[in-house]
């Protein structure tokens, strides 16, 4: 009978060393995240990309090259196969006419963490545990609690009492338990740790403290290959904060090439951060391997805001080794491409999807990018959700 997945096994993302993967696992023994690895030429002579082209349109259609080894266990809301718009009245605007984005802000909870959430839920129900326990900036703490919920499985979300106040009422209705937290999601980070030290059954499934919110995530970059034919753009961008999005189409651009799915060319991958929070921008610029902790960081874009990345050499690797690039852009810069893009093409994104639209505007300029290139921009969540970037200044009419 051919397996639903052919997960093989864990391997730490800094020594190689291999891990169980039917257990419940945290970080390597050196403390750095542990990457899942599939037999792919099981997968190879087990499925074509013919076959994936039948199956309903949610990210499960990958499931060989996903982490859950029954069927029964997938916890779902229907996520996943967001369209790839073309914005050719913005794109030509500034000198990209060959612009797509990817709207996450379709997805359950109205943000890509609904990815890495259906498959890091459905793994964790699969191998037996009982709650999931997360610091968050907000949207990733929504969409877990709200997954535990339809797993049957509880919740402890801690996030920054800045935090956009839509998500605490998220985690609210899916029956989490929540606190705010005075500080930023490092400081957040802390008082989980702590707590699920102190609990029974409680897995802790901070960013890359668990190995399958990645494998989610990863399910963006074989939706763009299939969407476009199973051929690759020239150049993805995507708005970095924990840096998961971006190691995971990296990750399964590299699993697509050994797979044949595509060609030998891998798309240019750039990592976008706010000025307020740039640690992994300016490691980049520095030739450094990893980046320093900065205190005190600040950004509208708050899903980006992360002081330091426990990933962030993977997103610097993964940046060098597609011949990308790392770019800051301001605050007032965001909120200008925003509202740009909500005039020309009707779409009202989220602050993060806009600063990869302000870096794409720079990049032209400055002539990284070519006229002629294709690129996709990552819009990680629906504007709604920050109605603040939306400022309301019209007359009231008498009756």
């Amino acid at each position: 009978m051919t397996p639903y997945s052919f997960l093989s096994h864990l391997e730490c993302s800094r020594t190689g060393t291999s891990y169980g993967a039917d257990q419940v696992q945290g970080l390597s023994e050196v403390g750095a995240p542990l990457l899942a690895r599939y037999d792919l030429a099981g997968v190879r002579s087990a499925v074509t990309r013919e076959g994936i082209a039948s199956r309903p349109p949610t990210l499960w259609r990958y499931h060989e090259v996903l982490p859950v080894r029954d069927r029964a266990h997938v916890t779902t809301l229907g996520e996943g196969m967001t369209p790839l718009l073309p914005l050719p009245a913005y794109g030509a605007s500034i000198g990209v006419p060959g612009l797509l984005m990817k709207d996450e802000g379709l997805l359950p909870t109205g943000t890509f963490k609904a990815r890495g959430a259906a498959v890091g839920v459905s793994r964790a129900r699969e191998l037996g545990v009982l709650a999931v326990a997360m610091p968050t900036n907000g949207n990733a703490g929504a969409a877990w609690s709200v997954y535990a919920a339809r797993a049957g499985l509880g919740s402890l979300v801690m996030m920054p009492v800045d935090a956009p106040e839509i998500t605490r009422r998220e985690c609210v209705a899916a029956g989490a338990e929540l606190y705010l937290v005075d500080g930023l999601i490092n400081h957040a980070g802390a008082l989980v740790q702590a707590a699920v030290e102190e609990r029974s059954g409680y897995q802790e499934v901070s960013t890359l403290k668990e190995p399958y919110r990645i494998e989610g995530k990863k399910t963006m970059g074989y939706e763009i290959a299939e969407q476009l034919g199973w051929r690759v753009p020239d150049v993805i961008v995507y708005p970095a904060g924990g840096g998961v999005g971006i190691i995971g189409i990296h990750k399964a651009m590299l699993e697509m090439r050994e797979l044949g799915w595509i060609g030998a060319r891998l798309p240019r991958l750039v990592a976008v951060q706010a000025r307020g929070c740039q640690p992994i921008v300016e490691a980049y610029e520095a030739g450094l391997d990893e980046s320093t902790l900065r205190e005190g960081t600040h950004t509208i874009a708050f899903g980006i805001n992360v002081p330091k990345a426990l990933g962030d050499f993977l997103v610097l690797q993964a940046v060098r080794e597609s011949d990308g690039t790392a770019v800051a852009v301001d605050d007032d810069t965001i909120l200008a491409e925003l509202a740009s893009l909500a005039r020309q093409e009707g779409t009202w994104i989220c602050p993060e999807g806009a600063a990869c639209l302000a870096a794409v505007r720079r990049l032209r300029a400055s002539g990284w990018l070519d006229a002629g290139e294709r690129v996709v921009v990552l819009n990680t969540g629906a504007g709604s959700k920050y109605p603040e970037t939306m400022t309301v200044d019209v007359p009231v009419l008498p009756r």
